[in-house]
Order: C-alpha cells, then sequence, then structure tokens
C-alpha cells in the first residue's frame, strides 16, 4: 500500500486546503495534484478547495451557483482574456511611442541637414570674401596687368562692404556650430530613448514557445541550405 493511500481523505484534504491558505498552492499546482491518483484526482475537484482558490484570485467577485472548479475556469478565462488585451494596448502604446522617437529622429536629421547647408554657404561665401580683401590689398601692389585685371574685376563685383559682411558671418558660422552641437545632442538623446523602447517593445513581444518554434524552423532551413550547397559542390 503506497503512502497515498495510507492517509485518510480527511486529511489529505486538510493538507491541499493548507497548502492553499498558507502555502501560496495556485490552481496550477492544484491540477499537477489532481493526475498523482485517482484518489487525489477526486479530492482535487473538489467544492471546497476551488472555492478557497476563488476567494484567493479573485476576492472580488460575487458568487455564483455553479460549481467552484467551474466557476474558477470562467473567472479565469476572463481574467486571462482582459490580461491580453491589456497586453495588447501596452504594445501598441509601445509601438507608437517608437513611430514617435522615429519621427522626432527624422525631424532633427532634417534640421542638421539645413543647419549643415547654411554652415557651408557661409564657410563658402567668406572663403569668397577673404580672395576679395587679398584682391583689394593685391591691388595696391604693382602685378601684371592680367593679374591686375582679374583682381579688380573681383573687387568691383562685390557690391557689400568686405569687412561687416566677414563680420557677419564669422558670427553665422559660430551660431551654427552651436546649433550643430545642440542638434547633434539631441539626436543622440532621441536615439538611445528610440532604442530603449524598441528593446521595451521586444520584451513585450517576446513569445518563448513561438520564438523558439520560429528559431528551429529557420535552423533546419539553414541546415537544408548547407546541403544543398554541399550537394553543388559535390557535382
Amino acid at each position: 500500500m503506497s503512502w497515498k493511500n495510507e492517509l485518510p481523505d480527511e486529511l489529505w484534504r486538510k493538507i491541499l486546503e493548507i497548502g492553499i491558505k498558507a502555502s501560496n498552492f495556485t490552481f496550477k499546482d492544484l491540477c499537477c495534484v489532481s493526475i498523482c491518483s485517482r484518489r487525489l484526482h477526486r479530492l482535487s475537484n473538489e467544492d471546497l478547495l476551488w472555492s478557497h482558490l476563488i476567494s484567493v484570485d479573485f476576492p472580488n467577485q460575487t458568487s455564483s451557483s455553479s460549481s467552484a472548479k467551474s466557476l474558477y475556469k470562467i473567472r479565469f478565462e476572463r481574467e486571462k482574456e482582459r490580461k491580453l488585451w491589456a497586453h495588447k494596448r501596452a504594445v501598441l502604446r509601445k509601438e507608437s511611442q517608437v513611430s514617435e522617437h522615429l519621427r522626432k529622429l527624422r525631424e532633427i536629421e532634417v534640421r542638421l541637414r539645413e543647419e549643415r547647408n547654411k554652415l557651408n554657404s557661409a564657410l563658402l561665401e567668406l572663403s569668397n570674401l577673404h580672395k576679395v580683401s587679398r584682391a583689394s590689398v593685391a591691388l595696391n601692389v604693382w602685378q601684371p596687368e592680367v593679374v591686375r585685371g582679374r583682381q579688380k574685376q573681383m573687387v568691383e563685383q562685390c557690391v557689400i562692404p568686405v569687412e561687416s559682411r566677414v563680420h557677419a558671418l564669422d558670427m553665422e558660422v559660430k551660431l551654427c556650430n552651436q546649433q550643430l552641437q545642440v542638434f547633434d545632442k539631441a539626436y543622440r538623446d532621441e536615439k538611445r530613448r528610440l532604442d530603449t523602447a524598441k528593446e521595451e517593445l521586444k520584451s513585450m513581444k517576446y513569445h518563448p514557445l513561438r520564438d523558439y518554434t520560429l528559431s528551429s524552423t529557420e535552423n533546419q532551413e539553414n541546415r537544408k541550405k548547407r546541403k544543398k550547397l554541399k550537394n553543388m559542390h559535390q557535382l
């Protein structure tokens, strides 16, 4: 006679009841116990035990005329569906957050390009003005007429005061560099937030069984490809 059969039903019932009340005994544990023997299967189906589980897992639910086990199953399925929809909403919110980070990154990229273009234009104009300034100085020195003519033409084409424009461009270059630093930092910060959101989304979408199945399928496909390539090389 096994030790399970040596204990009376009352004692087993008390053990299971204490397990539920005092030892965090869950419905999964009770289901596991039920497959150990016919006797435990019978005892684990009793309303008293499932009533205790209902009071622990669904304390705010109203009572019903259904059996405690059936009632627990109904409430468990409802809770499972509620959690599933809550998870789907959380995933959608996180996907929306990822999209928003991507949108902000594209905005910053546009601002960076615009600021770089402004900087390059200012630097190019500044370089040309320095050439005009050097040409203006060179006019006061004797040079071959051909060279002097080109320098004179360059100076005459400049219709604005060189020095004031150079000063304005120097300030613009300085401002562009400052703005580029600001946008670059904003880009790095937003990229970090995007990477964090993507990792959180990946974690939320992770499903061990599904991902393992997909991984196994990919491994099988890779093995088939390697075998096919090996056969082709042997021909």
